[in-house]
């Protein structure tokens, strides 16, 4: 039953997770015992089994143990693999849908086992079947990490070192792929269910999986130790303000000043470096919009989860080989304006896309929010006007603080501290100019006590005071100075 080995990739297979065909009829014979054609990518040498990392290289920890796979049982999963390739015909594979292809696979896996009659538990062998059913429809050893909703981060340096992030803390794995082939063929497999593409001529793509979480790959000759593959992972579950709140990251009256702020159509700035929370805290306060509200939103890669039924979501598009047909953030920006849009959201300003944001902000936009990387109120301004600088515009320093200040109301700082917890550190409004000085007052500020015995920050989230912000009059406008009043008084007490 088994001949030579043809080393199919599994690429090839990768249509019958994307596109899904229609299952053939009953009578057609099962995808077994013919040659598959070689793939171009292919190899003549059998796959590399990937040597597990022992230490992490600080400290030398153990890896974190992601379902218990031994050495040997990623050579056995290797034998069965090359067997099942050479058994399978990966094009009539390619004709049925994703639940009959895992159907057909585990039935060919099951008989190899029989075959050359290896010795496995039940657990083990259905983990087998698991696997390999990844490794062929999905995404292969990165399956386990994507179903855990704790890990924020998943970091694949190579095809033998992956590294998590939980709770604020980067751990390594024992998950591994078998070699840089098929870790490259996982990413091949990603991005192409976005219309991208990555190999060498185009070694850096930036795309998204189907659930909105952020995907980099960078691939050799510029990865010179295997793709570089980094997953900045959603929750299943689309975070409230409220989880905010019962994390820490915000007091309860601070959660219901920004619930005023996004209800009444305040121009939003979310600051913060890698990691802090700038995206979720965005989607945050895109849930305060009014369902009637027509939203348009900017994106590199769509990962915004807007829950009301009047959205548009646009994505930036890379240049193709001839290094036409790119579509950048500001070309989207501008054509927002002709979409008659209510509010534009931003994933990320980080270019001169910010001059037609603040444009937008100031022409009838209200309530428009955006995200850029900055460590503090007062340097995410000076990072929007050096922005508009990098755009060619020639305007004196004190128009564009003056088109700042017209603009942008409340900027939010969000933070990442040193034991891994995420803050919102200032909530701060923007007032106006004095000279060429901007002038900003914070309404919340999170001030740190120390920490505990455990090393986690001890703080709290005090108000400075400010009885009557400098947007209480859209909060009368909207009905809801009461309300902001009553949040203001709460915190200062």
């Amino acid at each position: 039953m088994f001949g030579r080995r043809t080393a199919q990739a599994e690429a090839p297979a990768a249509p019958a997770a994307a596109a899904k065909p229609k299952k053939p009829a009953p009578t057609q014979a099962k995808p077994k015992a013919q040659k598959p054609s070689p793939a171009p990518e292919a190899a003549s040498a059998p796959p590399r089994v990937a040597k597990p990392a022992t230490t992490t290289g600080s400290g030398g920890a153990q890896p974190v143990e992601i379902g218990g796979r031994s050495d040997e049982y990623f050579q056995t999963k290797t034998t069965i693999f090359n067997a099942l390739i050479d058994t399978i015909d990966l094009s009539q594979l390619a004709q049925l849908d994703t639940e009959s292809a895992a159907e057909e696979i585990r039935d060919i896996v099951n008989e190899i086992i029989s075959i050359k009659n290896v010795q496995m538990s039940i657990a083990e062998q259905e983990a087998l079947l698991q696997d390999i059913c990844n490794d062929v429809l999905g995404y292969g050893p990165l399956e386990p990490l994507l179903a855990r909703d704790d890990i924020a981060d998943i970091m694949v340096n190579g095809a033998s070192r992956v590294f998590i992030e939980v709770g604020g803390k980067i751990q390594l794995t024992n998950v591994r792929f078998r070699d840089n082939a098929q870790l490259m063929n996982i990413c091949q497999r990603i991005v192409s269910q976005v219309g991208r593409r990555v190999d060498e001529a185009s070694p850096i793509c930036d795309a998204r999986l189907p659930d909105g979480s952020r995907v980099n790959v960078i691939a050799p000759p510029l990865s010179i130790d295997g793709a570089a593959l980094t997953i900045r992972k959603f929750k299943k579950d689309k975070l409230k303000i409220s989880d905010l709140v019962n994390f820490g990251s915000i007091s309860p009256e601070g959660a219901r000043v920004l619930e005023i702020v996004g209800h009444c159509r305040v121009n939003t700035l979310i600051s913060g470096g890698t990691g802090s929370g700038k995206t979720t805290l965005l989607n945050c306060m895109t849930g305060f919009i009014e369902n009637d509200e027509r939203i348009i939103t900017c994106e590199d890669a769509a990962e915004l989860q807007l829950q009301q039924p009047h959205v548009v979501r646009l994505e930036t598009r890379p240049p193709n080989l001839e290094g036409q047909g790119e579509v950048t953030m500001r070309d989207l920006v501008k054509n927002c304006l002709r979409m008659r849009p209510e509010r534009i959201i931003v994933g990320e300003v980080r270019g001169p896309e910010a001059f037609d944001l603040l444009q937008a902000m100031n022409t009838g936009h209200d309530g428009s929010m955006g995200t850029l990387h900055a460590n503090s109120p007062r340097e995410a301004l000076q990072r929007v006007e050096s922005m508009i600088t990098m755009g060619g515009y020639n305007l004196p320093s004190k128009t564009i603080r003056e088109m700042i200040v017209g603009s942008i109301d409340v900027v939010i700082q969000a933070a990442r501290l040193r034991d891994g917890s995420r803050r919102i550190t200032h909530v701060t409004e923007v007032l106006g100019t004095e000279g060429d000085t901007i002038i900003t007052q914070d309404l919340f500020i999170y001030d740190m006590d120390g920490e505990d015995d455990a090393g986690n920050i001890v703080g709290k989230h005090k108000s400075t005071g400010i009885a009557r912000p400098a947007f209480w009059d859209r909060a009368r406008y909207y009905g809801k100075e009461a309300e902001l009043a009553a949040a203001l008084d709460a915190a200062s007490e």
